[in-house]
């Protein structure tokens, strides 16, 4: 029997497509995956684009420049954002440079390299694919406060020059000088962020005491509405987060920071200079004490008065003078739990009540009995500490009973809470971020 010609050329092709499937099949099986074969550049590319779709899902970044009058400083704050569940602070990048941008008040044009310089430190630090969803801002504070207007806000202006040309997040508003209530409100904001009350917890918020060079803040938030009708408007402050209002009292007392107030003791005025040699006598120093202080860039030279009255209850009638009608009592504070800051701080590790590094709690009463010990030391004739230290410890502790803390008040003392520093830097990025948030 004969195959006609047609189907033996069908046989043929059957046969060849076959054998072409199984060469294929044991090609593709011997060769590398495609990934394999990519250049090890493509590769981590890839590796860094999912990162940053990670990254971009689970975090934000926010960037604040703290303008201060001996620096600037650049903080980087990374937070943790997980759905239903409040913000953290994941991480925080931290550089500063000197000096501080009033320095550069005759030639504007000279502080655009340090700013250049603090925001390469942003460019290596935020992922670049989160750049322009993170917010940029620059806060100024005591040195730019005290330049005329004119300069200031020639100042500012090379600022939003600056800041307009980089890829981040950035508006105009974002960059301006903070007054002391402003201050004040983001401390605040720090300190209960990082302990977890900001968000609806049954755990009531704390107070804040900071006591700065040239001025003094009391912030806390207040519970009455009636108590948030009686006070002037200038004393509270409101705003929104995680969708609780928050009214805070929050009041800087410029003028009645530890340095500004040890001047005023001493009977000097703040930025009027004495007419020839600056000389200061106090009963609040050593009676045998002489030496030299240099504050606002006045050189004084102070002395003690001679002996005869008790330094302490010398010293405790002129601080009492001087603030004398100065300060506003506020009810409720004794009620309240309050952290304390600054020189608080500082003077309570002089006299050995916390550990410097730890911090820890005291009571108002701890400032007023350091103070006597202190003061009668000095009249003994032992001058082991800072001569202004009899000085200092009895403006505070009168400073805190005039703001209506009882003796027996105590008052937790950190420089960190969670291994985070409490600046107000924080405060004021959180809020900015969760503003944008809100208006998202």
């Amino acid at each position: 029997m004969r195959f006609p010609k047609l189907a033996f050329v069908f046989m043929f092709v059957g046969c060849l497509v076959v054998y072409l499937t199984y060469v294929k099949h044991y090609y593709d099986d011997s060769k590398p995956p495609v990934s394999d074969q990519l250049p090890q550049h493509r590769m981590d590319t890839h590796k860094q684009l999912t990162s940053a779709q990670v990254v971009s899902e689970n975090f934000q970044y926010g960037i604040m420049f703290d303008a201060g009058s001996t620096g600037t400083r650049i903080h980087i704050f990374k937070f943790q954002i997980e759905p239903n569940e409040a913000p953290t602070l994941a991480h925080e990048t931290f550089r500063a440079i000197k000096p501080g941008l009033s320095a550069y008040a005759d030639d504007p044009e000279k502080s655009k390299e340090g700013l250049l310089e603090l925001l390469n430190v942003a460019k290596d630090t935020v992922p670049e694919t989160l750049w322009s969803s993170s917010p940029l801002m620059l806060r100024a504070t005591a040195g730019l406060r005290l330049l005329p207007g004119e300069k200031a806000t020639i100042l500012l202006d090379k600022v939003r020059e600056v800041f307009s040309e980089c890829l981040f997040l950035y508006r105009p508003d974002s960059v301006s000088i903070m007054d002391g209530t402003d201050e004040g409100m983001s401390a605040w904001i720090t300190i209960n962020f990082l302990l977890g009350v900001l968000h609806g917890t049954e755990t009531p918020t704390v107070g804040m005491l900071d006591l700065g060079g040239g001025s003094t803040q009391i912030t806390f938030a207040l519970q009455d509405e009636k108590t948030v009708q009686t006070l002037p408007i200038d004393y509270v402050t409101s705003f929104q987060m995680f969708n609780i209002s928050h009214a805070l009292y929050s009041y800087s007392y410029l003028g009645l920071g530890l340095m500004s107030a040890r001047l005023a003791v001493l009977g000097g005025i703040e930025g009027q200079p004495l007419a020839g040699p600056q000389e200061l006598v106090s009963p609040c120093l050593a009676p045998d004490y002489s030496g030299q202080w240099e504050h606002a860039e006045v050189l004084y030279t102070v002395k003690g008065q001679k002996a005869g009255e008790p330094i302490y209850e010398t010293c405790l009638t002129k601080v009492e003078k001087m603030i004398y009608k100065r300060v506003r009592k506020i009810e409720g504070v004794k009620d309240m739990d309050f952290y304390a800051f600054s020189y608080h701080y500082d003077r309570a590790v002089d006299l050995g009540l916390i550990d410097e590094s730890t911090g820890g709690s005291v009571r108002v009463s701890d400032y007023t009995e350091g103070a006597k010990k202190v003061c009668n030391n000095m009249a003994a004739g032992g001058i082991k500490e800072s001569p202004f230290l009899c000085l200092d410890l009895t403006y505070i502790s009168v400073l805190l009973q005039e703001l209506d803390f009882p003796p027996d008040k105590e008052l937790k003392l950190a420089r960190q809470i969670n291994n985070a520093e409490t600046s107000w830097a924080l405060g004021a990025t959180f809020h900015c971020i969760e503003s944008l948030r809100n208006q998202g």
